[in-house]
């Protein structure tokens, strides 16, 4: 029964596309577009002259040289996730150690010459005892990783925090075929962080969340089934 059960639920998971291509996730339950529909109302604008709202050295968001930055909830920036990086690691480990120990009793007492009468012609009781160990163990050990992405994605202010500090969430998705690509950020970043061009690079979001992956019936056939990673999970050898 469990392992039926287990069975249901893991067929549970790939319904979404069996026999056709994943689906799209519905935007109207996104944490992003819950920010823009419940975003805070524009400040008040004090009344201006025309020749004011018309001037290219006004300081409003719409002007030619106004601060567009995401500065508030349900603003919209882009995150700029470039990552290339590479780790090197080498570790060699090589003991060993040999002992030998030694113990003879021809004195003890003329035990040994009483005993060396009942034993057969040869035979001897001078080395009674004689103990020798030997042991020894290596280890070789290696990383070798290199990791490169160039994504650019959307994200959105989910929530201003008392201190200004901008909460942001981002997701896109794009379907090929049969098989959903899939990108998800999220993190906190200052406003001063974001440039002109209302973006901000990934090593300036705090808490940074970045998830580049997918599914579909290419992502299904390179996992392993649900019992071989439960087997692999509980089996002790």
């Amino acid at each position: 029964m469990a392992l039926f059960a287990l069975s249901l639920v893991a067929a549970c998971g790939r319904g979404d596309h069996l026999g056709k291509a994943p689906s799209f996730s519905n935007p109207l339950e996104t944490r992003e577009h819950s920010a823009m529909v419940g975003a805070t109302l524009p400040l008040a604008v004090e009344d201006v002259g025309a020749t004011d709202s018309a001037s290219l050295w006004s300081g409003q968001r719409s002007s030619l040289l106004g601060d567009r930055r995401a500065m508030q909830r349900g603003d919209i920036m882009t995150v700029v996730i470039e990552i290339d990086e590479s780790a090197e690691i080498s570790n060699e480990t090589d003991r060993s150690r040999s002992g030998t120990e030694s113990l003879q009793v021809p004195q003890l007492g003329g035990l040994p010459q009483r005993l060396d009468e009942k034993l057969p012609t040869g035979a001897s009781s001078s080395d009674l005892v004689s103990i020798t160990s030997n042991s020894g163990s290596s280890g070789d050990g290696s990383v070798k990783r290199k990791e490169k992405l160039t994504l650019r994605v959307a994200a959105t202010v989910i929530d201003v925090l008392p201190n200004g500090i901008l909460s942001i969430s981002g997701s896109q998705e794009l379907r090929v075929n049969f098989e959903m690509r899939e990108l998800l950020v999220s993190g906190y970043v200052r406003p001063a962080d974001i440039s002109r061009q209302n973006e901000i690079t990934y090593d300036k979001i705090a808490q940074a969340r970045v998830s580049y992956g997918g599914r579909g019936q290419i992502t299904d056939v390179q996992q392993p089934r649900i019992g071989q990673q439960v087997l692999d999970a509980i089996l002790p050898f």
